[in-house]
């Protein structure tokens, strides 16, 4: 069964902000330009999701999964 955008979207954005940022944040400084993309989309997928931004909300969804542990 595949996801909706509407679905897989929000989730993408609670696992790159209760899973990766954390781990990446653990490493210190080293970290803080990651870490600030990875905010930067994230506010991007909000701001998409909002106004229904579908050819957005399709690019940052893709970003999103970009971050891996």
């Amino acid at each position: 069964m595949t996801e909706s955008l509407g679905t897989a979207l929000p989730a993408e954005m609670a696992r790159v902000r209760d899973v990766v940022i954390p781990a990446y944040e653990t490493c210190g400084p080293v970290s803080i330009f990651a870490v600030a993309c990875m905010k930067h989309d994230l506010d991007r997928a909000a701001r998409a999701l909002a106004e229904g931004d579908v050819v957005e909300m399709i690019a940052v969804y893709r970003e999103l999964r970009t971050y891996k542990l």
